[in-house]
């Protein structure tokens, strides 16, 4: 089964650094395989016969021993991924360079519903938020983004620890990578 990892929180400022490439041979170590590492921000591709319980609770202790570091880890299968990429919003992905188009992943237990309730009502005219199969589609108008709600919010409040946001580009190209 092929699997996409998302780290939370890793390389961002000179903090909680973790080198790709040490990352890569680890998991190749710990018996995964076709690892792809694309960015320097914690996206990995891998084949996996565990579950993504399983994989998520094996890569938390290896990054602890490897790297000393406790990071979040998301992990969903890539048929997940090309299903949430699907059902997208018509205003997200638009490549249109005033808004910026994320992807929040929801970390369990909690559920999209917990985040919404914690982070509150998108900025009128600013912010689109839609929820689907546990995931968020977020856009934000770039020229307006410190009067956004859900921009200053997602990672101040009680749920920052357990989500993961992507933009639309990278995981439409960690889909395009899935496929090859």
């Amino acid at each position: 089964m092929k699997y996409i990892v998302l780290l939370r929180g890793i390389n961002i400022s000179g903090k909680n650094k973790i080198a790709m490439s040490e990352l890569k041979n680890s998991l190749k170590s710990n018996n995964y395989s076709d690892v792809i590492t694309y960015l320097n921000s914690g996206n990995v591709i891998l084949n996996s016969d565990n579950s993504k319980e399983y994989i998520v609770n094996d890569i938390k202790t290896l990054i602890k021993k490897k790297f000393n570091l406790e990071i979040p880890v998301y992990v969903i299968e890539h048929l997940e991924l090309k299903d949430i990429l699907e059902h997208n919003p018509n205003w997200w992905g638009t490549n249109n360079k005033e808004i910026y188009d994320n992807i929040i992943f929801v970390m369990p237990p909690i559920s999209s519903k917990d985040v919404f309730d914690s982070i509150g009502e998108p900025s009128m005219d600013i912010d689109k938020v839609q929820e689907y199969n546990n995931i968020i589609f977020w856009s934000f108008d770039l020229n307006n983004y410190k009067k956004s709600n859900w921009w200053k919010r997602t990672a101040t409040e009680s749920v920052k620890d357990q989500i993961t946001i992507r933009t639309a580009n990278t995981m439409k190209k960690i889909l395009e990578l899935c496929n090859k």
